[in-house]
């Protein structure tokens, strides 16, 4: 690794017309060279961009996730389950784009006392897990719903006098701002429940994983990840309401109809006779709650969910229709998956040697597999369900700031951040107060202009795939298994920067899922361009997401910029028997849509045929 280089985090390139863009983040996300202590810490650190979750420059107050999971994860692993070897993950921006390092455990010694605490709290969790996830889902649907009946109040000419006489003794203004703080709240603390038991779904999972690699030392990690494929989780089942609708149409004949026109005239259809009226009664059932799911990761708030967007969900059920009428099934095949995942597992059970050593197969093995659903089934959750309502809610604070002049559109509020907002509020409600005229008409418009331009030119430059010292190895468990940064990527990225992309006959990734597949590549930056899919092909993306589902069944493998073994791709992909590759780095920009690769998920190579 001693080659292998990348630019140091303090002379990162500055954006030409950018200057001054520290001021749109956090200022504690900032490299500083103010200090040396912490300008030497900033320098021995790895820090790789995290485009797993952020594949396009952060808006303003788009990274208020990342501040919750900054807090969020960190907190589990060093304050709360004490993770014996890990620490928590550090956070730093660089025009827009976030950069992470995760924090090891510095002194080998402290290891095994933080072993002793952490089975003694992490056991306890494991020995109840079905009961606490049980409290957890309660707790989940507990703040959605009071997420969706939280009220953001318009701002009247003159308060009810019920106020006056019923001695109420607040003003609506109050209630404005105490919304506005309720609101980021809720968001705060649904984070704080998201990695309540993520963490320890992962060290599950990388526990098995170790235990494999040290039984079985020619082991291709995704034969591992075969052994916990084949278990359901409710992440699949807005596409399975997808189905079940395209079912129902055709059962009841109300099949022929527009799928990829305007929804509003789709439903107007379906009014028009008894039996389409039947086909709406289902389709409503289903949108709550699983329509909250997000056309992409839900991370950024223009990531609509299918509620927002009728259209995308209904050129999905299309393709199923089509699929039941040419007598294709749309079923995932989880029978065979299931098989294959069994006698995999009774194969490598069958070289182990010892009673003891099968135990802790077994073990390693039941846990894994009682711990995965919730590594997917909080998606939909925190990521879709909750963030779906959530950025809706935030537009109801945005309307009245255009009310008022404060913005001059409602998407315009996630170029200012959560605090700006808040301080925009303060400025608003005292000017209603008084009878005034606020200053941040005279402030915000024009500075949210200057954002946007920065955002602009953030969008159009490329950062770089990491910064700071390069590690001698990568052993940090969470950092391979979900973004798959490995000494051996970083490796792959550091190729493939010395060479144009016209030199380039072979990218490698992680392997996601096993099997080998020639076919043509569709690139699909946004689950927009899903509807270009042909049979066969093979999806190359950024990363996927739930939404993606439909695609899984028209394509022949998948190839992902970002991502591990655990990533949704590499999952979905095990799920319907495909071939998989994984965190390549940069495969949308090296690949493009028509040309002949082979991939092989086995062994993470891409071989560009012509």
């Amino acid at each position: 690794m001693a080659d292998l280089k990348f630019p140091s985090p303090h002379k990162a390139e500055t954006i030409p017309g950018t200057e001054g863009w520290e001021r749109m983040y956090p200022y504690h996300y900032m490299f500083t060279t103010e200090n040396p202590d912490r300008k030497k810490y900033e320098e021995s650190m790895f820090w790789f961009y995290d485009g797993l979750h952020y594949p396009e420059p952060m808006y303003p107050f788009d990274i208020i996730w990342d501040e919750a999971w900054f807090l969020a994860l960190s907190q589990y692993n060093s304050r709360i389950f004490i993770v014996p070897p890990a620490l928590g993950i550090d956070h730093r921006i660089h025009n827009g784009y976030i950069y992470i390092t995760p924090l090891p455990v510095a002194n080998p010694e402290e290891i095994p006392k933080r072993v002793e605490l952490f089975m003694k709290r992490a056991g306890y969790y494991y020995e109840n897990w079905k009961d606490l996830e049980a409290k957890w889902e309660q707790k989940m649907r507990g703040i959605i719903k009071e997420l969706a009946d939280l009220q953001i109040p318009t701002l009247p000419d003159m308060e009810d006098e019920s106020v006056v006489f019923d001695g109420v003794g607040v003003s609506t203004g109050y209630h404005l701002l105490n919304a506005y703080d309720k609101l980021i709240d809720l968001g705060i603390l649904c984070w704080q429940y998201h990695f309540e038991f993520l963490n320890l779904g992962y060290a599950a999972y990388v526990f098995f994983v170790d235990f494999c690699s040290k039984a079985f030392p020619d082991i291709p990690v995704q034969k591992i990840t075969q052994m916990v494929a084949g278990i359901d989780v409710i992440m699949y089942k807005p596409d399975e309401e997808l189905k079940k609708l395209a079912k129902l149409a055709i059962d009841l004949g109300v099949d022929n109809v527009d799928w990829e026109g305007n929804p509003a005239d789709l439903l107007k259809t379906m009014e028009g006779s008894a039996n389409g009226k039947k086909w709406l009664e289902a389709l409503n059932a289903a949108r709550d709650p699983w329509f909250w799911v997000s056309t992409g990761t839900g991370w950024y708030h223009h990531d609509r969910s299918w509620n927002d967007d009728l259209g995308v969900p209904l050129s999905f059920v299309k393709i199923y229709v089509d699929k039941l009428k040419a007598g294709e099934s749309i079923d995932r095949p989880t029978a065979s998956v299931q098989a294959e995942r069994d006698k995999l597992t009774a194969g490598y059970r069958s070289l182990l040697q010892t009673d003891e050593d099968r135990e802790t197969f077994d073990k390693m093995l039941g846990s894994a597999r009682t711990v995965f659903p919730y590594v997917e089934n909080h998606l939909f959750y925190v990521e879709h369900w909750f963030h779906s309502i959530f950025w809706n809610k935030v537009r109801d604070v945005a309307k009245i700031l255009v009310e008022y002049k404060f913005i001059n559109d409602v998407e315009d509020i996630w170029y200012l951040k959560r605090s700006e907002i808040k301080d925009a509020l303060w400025d608003l409600v005292t000017a209603w107060a008084t009878g005034s005229n606020g200053r941040g008409p005279l402030v915000w418009p024009k500075e949210i202009e200057w954002r946007k331009s920065c955002m602009e030119k953030f969008r159009q430059w490329t950062p770089p795939d990491a910064m700071g010292a390069v590690p001698e190895t990568i052993s940090e468990p969470f950092t391979i298994v979900l973004w798959g940064v490995t000494s051996e990527s970083m490796a792959n990225w550091a190729k493939l920067r010395e060479v144009t992309k016209g030199e380039v006959s072979k990218i490698v990734g992680f392997p996601g899922s096993p099997g080998t597949v020639e076919g043509k590549v569709r690139v699909c930056r946004t689950v927009g361009d899903i509807g270009q899919l042909q049979k066969g092909e093979v999806l190359v993306a950024p990363t996927t997401s739930p939404s993606w589902a439909p695609a899984f069944q028209k394509i022949a493998a998948a190839v992902t910029d970002v991502g591990g073994v655990m990533c949704h791709a590499a999952i979905v992909c095990r799920e319907y028997g495909l071939p998989a590759v994984v965190g390549t780095g940069s495969a949308t920009s090296r690949l493009k849509t028509g040309q002949l690769v082979r991939v092989n998920g086995a062994s993470g190579e891409i071989d560009i045929l012509g």
